[in-house]
């Protein structure tokens, strides 16, 4: 499986991203390795999940979340974690 991850850190900072792992990706993020951005913004928790089948279709949402205002990515954060809240 692979995923689209948003990750956000203690100054509200977003990064979207693709992975097969998300926990291993958060623990490279938080250790400063990888993405630029995240290098300079550590501390990051996940703050929302899609799972895809195949990298193609996840690549091509990361590229849609990406291209979305703030307000649009802070909705799609609410509405998953209100989501994960109505599981537990």
């Amino acid at each position: 499986m692979i995923w689209v991850y948003m990750i956000k850190n203690k100054g509200k900072r977003l990064y979207t991203g693709v992975t097969d792992s998300p926990e291993r990706r958060l623990v490279e993020h938080n250790n400063k390795k990888g993405a630029n951005f995240t290098k300079n913004n550590p501390s990051f928790e996940i703050v929302f999940l899609e799972e895809y089948s195949y990298y193609k279709q996840a690549r091509l949402r990361e590229i849609q979340i990406k291209k979305w205002s703030r307000g649009k990515k802070e909705i799609l954060i609410k509405r998953y974690l209100q989501g994960l809240k109505t599981k537990l």
